[in-house]
């Protein structure tokens, strides 16, 4: 489901109706007389709905958690704030830059149109940045050629299936942040797809070998086992991207989870 496509149509019926009671039918209505419940109501909510898609389209996005790649950055559950101007200002629905602000850097978790279904937003960390040579071999993040660094965090318990990962701090340029990584899993890349630029990335036995291309962008979950991300369905464009996400806002399940994150 569009969601801002759908709330762009609504900001248009309920302007149209606003518009044609300001300017035209509260003219020809006899003094006092009531407006009709279709114009009433559809001219009250304009100025509701014009907020929201304001809001929504230019400076935050509410996103909610779906799947464990992020794990234990982010959890199943977890509804976050996407800072939307952060990486540029962008025209709502067709999501088009119109103003360059910033953009992506390592470390940061960032929500992006699923390359494969643009209908569908992903969550993943930004990895590897245009012309950067990522390298996961061995469950070991190299950039460039230089080893990122990670160290043992002690283990991590999933709270929802009782059992322990082993967990690592990475540090991507100034950033630290957690991941898992589990020791018996393959270190191979299981089920490529063929996306574009795939010429780009080596496969072997070992893990993958990826040349990011200029105006795209190589994420990862903090997961990393448990994580479909560009390993598996390729880079991520510069015009999918939606902004960078940077506050748990709620959690039904656990309130102390409320806080800011990298």
């Amino acid at each position: 489901m569009n969601f801002a496509l759908i709330l762009f149509l609504l900001l248009v019926a309920t302007g149209v109706l606003w518009l044609f009671d300001r300017f035209h039918a509260r003219k020809l209505r006899p003094a006092g007389a009531p407006a009709p419940w279709w114009v009433e109501y559809g001219a009250s909510f304009f100025p509701v709905i014009l907020v929201v898609f304001g809001l929504r389209s230019f400076v935050v996005e509410p996103f909610k958690i779906p799947s464990g790649s992020m794990i234990p950055t982010l959890l199943v559950g977890d509804f976050i704030l996407v800072n939307k101007w952060n990486y540029g200002i962008r025209l709502p629905v067709i999501n088009k830059k119109i103003i360059d602000i910033g953009a992506p850097q390592r470390g940061d978790v960032m929500v992006f149109r699923y390359p494969a279904d643009p209908s569908l937003d992903y969550i993943k960390r930004v990895v590897g940045l245009p012309g950067d040579r990522v390298e996961y071999l061995n469950k070991r993040l190299r950039i460039n050629g230089e080893t990122v660094p990670l160290e043992s965090a002690g283990s991590y318990l999933h709270p929802d299936r009782l059992y322990y990962s082993p967990q690592y701090t990475e540090k991507l340029g100034e950033r630290e942040h957690a991941v898992l990584i589990e020791r018996d899993a393959p270190a191979f890349v299981p089920q490529v797809m063929n996306f574009p630029q795939r010429g780009n990335c080596t496969y072997t036995s070992a893990g993958v070998n990826c040349t990011v291309p200029e105006g795209h962008y190589f994420v990862m979950g903090d997961n990393r086992d448990a994580s479909s991300d560009s390993r598996v369905w390729g880079f991520v464009p510069e015009d999918n991207i939606v902004g960078r996400a940077f506050f748990i806002w709620f959690n039904f399940s656990d309130m102390k989870r409320i806080g800011g994150f990298y």
